[in-house]
């Protein structure tokens, strides 16, 4: 049976991801948005029936999804 190179080992299942660090500490946190975090971020201020502010940071625009996500209950497993 060969490996899947796309699966992490076992031991490595457990590591924090780097997807889950703090948007605070990101060192690109201060730039601009990236484009799919501006389309996201449209999608869901307009289900949540919110302003979309197209001028926010990464790191501040990661935060308003997070939010939004959870007010709309989008983008989490049920």
């Amino acid at each position: 049976m060969s490996k899947n190179p796309k699966m992490p080992a076992a031991d490595e299942q457990d590591l924090p991801s780097n997807t889950e660090k703090n948007p605070d500490d990101w060192s690109t946190g201060g730039e601009s948005m990236t484009g799919a975090q501006a389309s996201y971020l449209k999608t869901l201020c307009e289900e949540a029936g919110e302003l979309f502010e197209p001028d926010l940071s990464k790191a501040d625009a990661s935060k308003k999804i997070d939010a939004l996500q959870n007010k709309t209950g989008r983008g989490h497993s049920h």
